[in-house]
């Protein structure tokens, strides 16, 4: 059967309403009035609204929608949506379709169930979803979905979108205003671009249901580890599987039909792992397009009979899956601020811009951790697969050496390029980079851009570019102080290079961050080491921090407060769900089946001790008592682990002790009885086992 040319130019975009669509349906006014409004971020014309939305109505009727929903992104970290059809009434029974501009611009879900961190209570319902002009409509699932912030009744701030529009804003503004002190005059807008690379793993859909673990917590809560892992480094880039690629082939599609920039994809260093990478895009977009591309993974993958696994560490003895952020910054004029050029050492507006990212960083580590803090992504960091739960910069051999000899006040000598030559006359030469990567760093200078690896691959990504925002544009707004009232620009540049490296070198770190010598040293040089989301997240409320969201518009000190018991709170309820599939698995499915290995086992020594009195059963005894000392310990663990959760409502009361509580108490428990279970699974026969083991999972697609 011939296959289908996919024109993939006409397909992309075509289930946005994006500018061509925008221009195609619009009047030359409106259409004008909403480009400055997406691009300069002036304020909508009200009387427009109404023309926008019919536009919007026709042109999703086109497609045979019927339904419109306000797409927001709550506290939960995923989306969240209400539909509505366009179906209106009139006389004789009949109905028209209408879409109103008061309908684009404004919904009102119940914002009572939505997590607000004591913010609303219970019995206040009413919330507000009003319209992001800045992120295009698009279709999914026949239904037109319209980008929107959301609120309660009395302002607060209720999403993850609205804090990442207004750091947006406050970065534009410091760094406008720190590239026309530098002589940047045309400058006049700096956007923020990120490109989240997703890390995930496909496994058989069928296979993933016959687990509670997976089907309540998303990941493996038992599991022996198969003889077999990455070990032999096989699956990294190897080729993909046919049942992957054509997962991954109609995944592209549904991607480029929402204007969603896919563009790599590969496998991932354990079994049953990929990633796929966009290009870069503005900041607020990328981020509306992240939480498309996991939902669209979840959706393409029940097509294919696969279940997609976007937990940090679905599976233990291998692997986790992360989110790297990379993030620039570029202005209207085509510059990207952190393009060192072929001479960095001269190149004074990348270098002050380089400086203001180390101060940043150095002054808020705790943001950063805080940003990407879970109870999944615990699992990930420091475990020797992502970066250490320390934040530090690797910036390369060059600029380090670079930015030391301004602080020492010398003259950098560069370091001369070599062509990096193959030994085979018909392979090409070419030039060497002045510096290795570094994969084990947090955050890493990779030539344009600062690569955050720290982010799990299930959280949105606009909490940690919230934060990104908001901190360079603190430090940039500083330097924008002193620049505006220079006399001699060039000196006060130098001078605040030399200055900022002199202060917060201590974040710059080139070596091995997953070696026990960095911890300590990272200790000796007073950079946090914040384990676990319970240790990390009450730094949020640190005058320090408050301070800074306050001073920039970001949060109020009680929407931050807020924010600091959503997440110890969702912590709580991660493992508290995670201990209670255990107990079930263990109770209802591990337990039954050890004994029924071990009748049958004893029956069977029963039987030839029957027939052959003198019959050497010592195989079978030896079984059995192995067997027997270990399900008692399985026992008692699972006994042990449902006393700490009949306790744990004790701790109810404080969300920080609670926490404290489920980390200390609960995940050890959890942790001695998979202990157990797992060395059980080795020793009880593969037919009695309850569930789909590792090697069924990570091997059979």
């Amino acid at each position: 059967m011939e296959e289908k040319t996919i024109n993939v130019p006409e397909l992309f975009g075509s289930m946005v309403f994006n500018d061509a669509a925008m221009k195609a349906k619009l009047p030359k006014d409106v259409y004008k009035n909403l480009k400055h409004t997406i691009e300069e971020g002036q304020s909508l014309d009200p009387t427009v609204a109404d023309v926008v939305a019919n536009a919007m109505m026709d042109w999703a009727l086109e497609k045979g929608v019927t339904h419109f929903t306000h797409w927001f992104q709550p506290m939960t970290g995923i989306t969240a949506e209400k539909h509505d059809s366009f179906i209106n009434p009139v006389g004789g029974g009949g109905v028209i379709m209408e879409f109103s501009g008061k309908e684009l611009i404004k919904g009102e879900p119940d914002a009572s169930s939505f997590p607000s961190g004591g913010l609303r209570a219970t019995f206040e319902a009413r919330g507000y979803t009003a319209w992001d002009p800045t992120s295009y409509a698009f279709i999914k699932d026949n239904t037109l979905c319209i980008p929107t912030v959301f609120c309660s009744y009395s302002g607060e701030i209720l999403d993850k979108k609205t804090p990442l529009l207004r750091s947006v804003e406050v970065l534009n503004k410091e760094a406008v205003r720190f590239m026309n002190a530098l002589g940047y005059h045309d400058v006049n807008q700096v956007s923020p671009t990120v490109g989240p690379e997703q890390e995930y793993f496909l496994v058989d859909r069928a296979l993933s249901y016959q687990r509670k673990d997976l089907l309540f917590a998303g990941r493996t809560l038992f599991g022996a580890k198969p003889p077999k892992g990455q070990e032999l480094e096989d699956h990294y880039f190897g080729a993909i599987k046919p049942r992957v690629a054509a997962f991954m082939a109609e995944l592209n599609q549904e991607l480029w039909k929402l204007g969603i920039l896919a563009k790599t994809e590969h496998n991932e260093a354990a079994p049953a792992q990929h990633e796929l990478a966009p290009i870069f895009g503005t900041v607020n977009l990328s981020t509306d397009h992240n939480q498309l591309t996991m939902e669209m993974m979840k959706t393409v993958a029940r097509k294919h009979g696969l279940s997609c696994l976007l937990h940090e560490k679905p599976f233990a003895g291998v692997n986790g899956s992360g989110k790297h952020n990379n993030w620039s910054l570029s202005t209207n004029t085509g510059i990207n601020m952190l393009k060192p050029g072929k001479a960095p050492a001269d190149n004074l507006l990348f270098l002050l811009t380089l400086v203001a990212v180390v101060a940043a960083v150095d002054d808020y580590q705790d943001l950063l951790r805080i940003s990407v803090a879970n109870a999944g992504n615990d699992h990930r960091l420091g475990a020797n697969e992502a970066p250490p739960a320390i934040i530090s910069i690797f910036l390369g051999d060059e600029l380090t050496d670079i930015l030391e000899a301004y602080e020492n006040g010398e003259v950098y000598t560069p370091v001369k390029a070599t062509a990096m030559e193959m030994g085979v006359s018909v392979l090409p030469s070419f030039m060497k980079d002045t510096t290795d990567r570094n994969r084990t760093s947090p955050l890493a200078f990779t030539g344009n851009k600062f690569e955050f690896r720290m982010l799990g691959s299930s959280s949105s990504i606009a909490e940690t570019n919230t934060v990104m925002n908001t901190i360079v544009a603190d430090a940039l707004g500083k330097m924008a102080d002193r620049l505006e009232k220079a006399e001699d620009l060039e000196k006060e540049i130098k001078l605040l290079i030399q200055e900022t490296v002199k202060e917060h070198k201590r974040i710059i770190f080139n070596g091995n961050n997953y070696s026990e010598e960095w911890v300590e040293e990272a200790a000796q040089r007073g950079l946090l080491n914040l384990r676990t989301t319970a240790d990390a997240v009450p730094y949020l409320v640190e005058n320090k921090n408050i301070a800074l969201f306050t001073r920039h518009g970001i949060y109020s000190e009680e929407e931050v407060r807020s924010r600091c018991e959503i997440q110890l709170e969702n912590y709580s309820k991660v493992l508290h769900i995670e201990a209670l599939t255990m107990l079930d698995m263990a109770k209802r499915e591990i337990i039954p089946a050890v004994n029924h290995y071990l009748k049958d086992l004893s029956q069977t020594a029963a039987s030839v001790k029957a027939v052959l009195p003198t019959a050497d059963c010592s195989m079978e005894e030896s079984l059995i008592a192995e067997i027997s000392q270990r399900a008692a310990a399985l026992y008692q663990k699972t006994v042990a682990l449902d006393k700490l959760m009949n306790e744990s409502k004790k701790h109810e009361e404080n969300v920080q002790d609670c926490a404290i509580y489920y980390k200390e108490q609960v995940f050890t428990a959890m942790e001695e009885l998979r202990v157990v279970a797992d060395e059980l699974e080795t020793l009880v026969g593969q037919e009695y086992w309850p569930f789909p083991t590792y090697s069924d999972l990570l091997f059979k697609i």
